[in-house]
């Protein structure tokens, strides 16, 4: 069960096991390490003081940097308190049992508790202040310009082939099938530009990681799909026109077309 993390600068309380002895020493996480070229040994500063790393660990115990908390406390100026701890269970499905315990006991009832699936749930995109609104702007203007993209190409395509056009019409081809040449043809090319799309993410992913250790990007299987979505639909709904166009178009003009 977790409360939370403090600050992103210097951390914290929660793992006593990992505290280094000396006051002037400090422990980090792999991906902090990393992304700074440390080493055991190496000097850091934390608000405003030089700390010598004692120790690396492996992320993903809730912090990036660990000092005692009684030297924390004293570079903070708060002596004999603290804002948040942290603690383990023994297995993650009794975390909720755990908090509702701690919430029981008299006087803790003031106090925030939440369990660590609580306070990830704070940081969706859903709970951000106008994050939510941000994306869903992003994702229209994207929705608009792959219409306006998408149609510009089709109408010339079939612009350049208005003599093709007459010839297969001549040849006894249905508007049903004009139609249905044009938007195959736009379904394949927004098809290979959706698993382009996510070629280029996953190698920015890659390469932003490897430069930035402490970043974490997730590639979730919804936002892929709702990406593919959206690049589709946007690509059919700018090829209806430019299909029309062409399945109305009379054999004879198109055959005298220049």
């Amino acid at each position: 069960m977790a409360t939370s993390f403090g600050d992103q600068e210097a951390i914290v309380a929660g793992i006593f096991s990992l505290f280094p002895e000396p006051p002037n020493d400090v422990i980090v996480d792999d991906y902090f390490a990393g992304q700074k070229n440390l080493r055991v040994g190496s000097v850091i500063d934390v608000l405003n003081h030089p700390f010598r790393i004692s120790g690396i660990v492996e992320h993903g115990r809730g912090a990036r940097k660990y000092l005692p908390l009684a030297t924390l406390q004293d570079l903070i100026g708060a002596q004999g308190k603290a804002s948040i701890f942290y603690v383990k269970v023994d297995d993650p499905a009794h975390a909720d049992a755990v908090a509702a315990a701690i919430k029981a006991i008299p006087g803790m009832e003031q106090y925030s508790i939440r369990t660590l699936q609580q306070w990830l749930s704070l940081m969706t995109p859903e709970n951000l202040p106008g994050f939510s609104t941000f994306i869903n702007v992003v994702i229209g203007v994207a929705v608009i310009i792959g219409f306006i993209v998408i149609f510009q190409a089709m109408y010339t395509a079939v612009m350049e082939r208005t003599r093709e056009i007459g010839i297969l019409k001549s040849m006894g081809a249905s508007r049903y099938y004009i139609i249905n040449v044009v938007l195959r043809e736009t379904l394949l090319l927004a098809v290979v530009g959706v698993l382009l799309g996510f070629m280029i993410s996953a190698m920015a992913r890659t390469g932003l990681v490897h430069r930035f250790p402490t970043i974490r990007i997730e590639l979730s299987r919804h936002w892929l799909l709702q990406a593919a979505l959206i690049a589709l639909v946007g690509a059919m709904l700018g090829a209806v026109y430019p299909a029309l166009k062409a399945a109305g178009k009379d054999p004879i003009d198109a055959l005298a077309y220049e």
